[in-house]
């Protein structure tokens, strides 16, 4: 499971890479796609709406049900990747890449000081799986780190 090292990450499986000036993407991490496995469906805002960090900006649709999506930051839906909505699958297959959800400008750069790195985010997940395996669950394998 890759865990780039040049975004930040929410305990909601979310990441934020930084881009020129206040604007961010955000996209679902590759734990949330395997956890998530087949996606169906994105529900997402639309251009010029606001995201309230903490608050539900969206859904993802799975055999399984729906799960809400969490902003991990505030600010302005500057776009939104239209090709995921075509394709949903597109998240699964390039999380980090083509797969990315929305273009942000933050209202308060600051809240990036609360995201996790890609570090933090790894030991957060070893934890989480000790929660729901038990400790004789063997370690995840986290893979080559893809840049």
């Amino acid at each position: 499971m890759a865990i780039p090292e040049d975004r930040l990450y929410s305990e909601e499986h979310l990441w934020v890479k930084k881009e020129r000036g206040q604007r961010v993407l955000v996209g679902l991490s590759d734990f949330a796609c395997r956890r998530y496995g087949e996606i169906i469906d994105l529900e997402l805002p639309e251009e010029g709406e606001e995201i309230e960090k903490g608050e539900v900006f969206g859904s993802v649709e799975t055999p399984r049900g729906v799960e809400e999506l969490v902003a991990p930051v505030s600010g302005e839906v500057l776009g939104v990747n239209e090709e995921v909505l075509e394709d949903p699958e597109l998240v699964s297959e390039d999380a980090y890449g083509d797969g990315w959800l929305l273009r942000v400008k933050l209202v308060d750069p600051d809240e990036l000081e609360e995201l996790m790195s890609a570090d933090e985010y790894e030991d957060y997940l070893e934890e989480e799986a000790e929660e729901v395996f038990g400790e004789e669950e063997e370690e995840f394998d986290f893979g080559e780190e893809e840049e």
